[in-house]
C-alpha cells in the first residue's frame, strides 16, 4: 500500500482540507497521514475563522512521520503564512519525497482569504521548485503570474509562466471560464488539454482539494502524469455529480460514492 501525506489546513465541517484529503486517499486504497497548517472555522456557506499552527509544530509533524514512516508522495493545500511555507519547504527539502502535488490554496468559495497577501512570494519561491506537479485555477494562475487569464490561449501563456518559475509541471484547471471546463496540463515541453464538463451542482465545497489528493494518489500508484490527470478528473466529476447535500450552502463532493455503490450503501 502507498504512503500519501497531505500538508493542509482542516476544515472543521469535513468537505475539504485535511478531511477531504483523508478521504481521497483512502477511496484511492492508499494510507492517509496529515500535517495541519491550520484550523479553520467553517461549513457549508463559508469560513469564519483561522488559527496558524506554528511553524515549529509544523515542522515536528513534519519530522514525525517522516523519519518514521515511508512517503511515496505529499500533496500540499492552504499554507497561509511565510513563516509556514518556509517551515515546510526547509522540511520537504531535507527529506526529499520523489511526489509533491501542490495545490496553491488562496481563497474560499466564499470568498475568504486563506492565503496572506505577503505569503504568495514565499509560496512562490519556496514551493514552486519543490513541485512535482502544481494545480492552479485560473485566479491562482492570475495571483502567481500577475497576467490575466480568461481565455484558453492565455491558459496556455499562463502554464509556461509557472514552469519558467520552477514547477516541474502544471495543470491549470479553467472550471473558471465561461465557455468550456477544459484543463490544460503543461510540462515544459507538451501541452495537453484535458475536455472537462461542466456540472451543473451547487454541491462542489472541497473540489480542488480533492481533486490534487487524488492527482497525488494516482502519481504515488505509478500512472503517468497524463493518466494520472484522467483519472483524477473522472474521480472528480463522478464525485460532484453525486455531491452531498450538507447544510445550508455548497455541500461537499461524495468521495465514496464508487465505494458506497459496491457495499449496496443507499445515498
Amino acid at each position: 500500500m502507498k504512503n500519501l501525506l497531505t500538508i493542509a489546513g482542516s476544515d472543521s465541517s469535513g468537505g475539504a482540507g485535511i478531511q477531504a484529503d483523508l478521504k481521497t486517499f483512502a477511496a484511492h486504497g492508499t494510507f492517509g497521514m496529515s500535517v495541519i497548517t491550520a484550523i479553520t472555522a467553517q461549513n457549508t456557506c463559508g469560513v469564519t475563522h483561522v488559527q496558524d499552527i506554528t511553524p515549529d509544530i509544523i515542522s515536528a509533524q513534519i519530522a514525525a512521520v517522516f523519519d518514521d514512516i515511508r512517503v511515496d508522495a505529499v500533496k500540499i493545500g492552504m499554507v497561509s503564512r511565510p513563516e509556514s511555507i518556509k517551515a515546510i519547504a526547509e522540511g520537504l527539502k531535507k527529506y526529499a519525497p520523489k511526489i509533491i502535488v501542490l495545490d496553491p490554496v488562496m481563497i474560499s468559495k466564499s470568498g475568504f482569504a486563506l492565503l496572506q497577501p505577503e505569503a504568495c512570494k514565499t509560496l512562490i519561491n519556496e514551493l514552486l521548485p519543490l513541485a512535482t506537479l502544481v494545480t492552479p485555477n485560473l485566479p491562482e494562475a492570475e495571483a502567481i503570474t500577475g497576467m490575466k487569464v480568461t481565455s484558453k490561449e492565455e491558459m496556455e501563456k499562463v502554464a509556461e509562466q509557472i514552469i519558467k518559475l520552477g514547477a516541474k509541471a502544471v495543470l491549470v484547471k479553467g472550471g473558471h471560464l465561461n465557455d468550456s471546463a477544459d484543463d490544460y496540463l503543461y510540462d515544459g515541453k507538451q501541452g495537453v488539454w484535458i475536455t472537462g464538463t461542466r456540472i451543473d451542482s451547487k454541491n462542489t465545497h472541497g473540489t480542488g482539494c480533492t481533486l490534487s489528493s487524488s492527482l497525488a494518489a494516482n502519481l504515488a500508484k505509478g500512472r503517468s502524469l497524463l493518466e494520472a490527470v484522467k483519472e483524477s478528473k473522472k474521480y472528480v466529476t463522478l464525485a460532484i455529480e453525486n455531491g452531498i447535500e450538507l447544510g445550508s450552502g455548497c455541500g461537499p463532493t461524495h468521495h465514496f460514492v464508487e465505494l458506497y455503490r459496491k457495499a449496496g450503501i443507499k445515498e
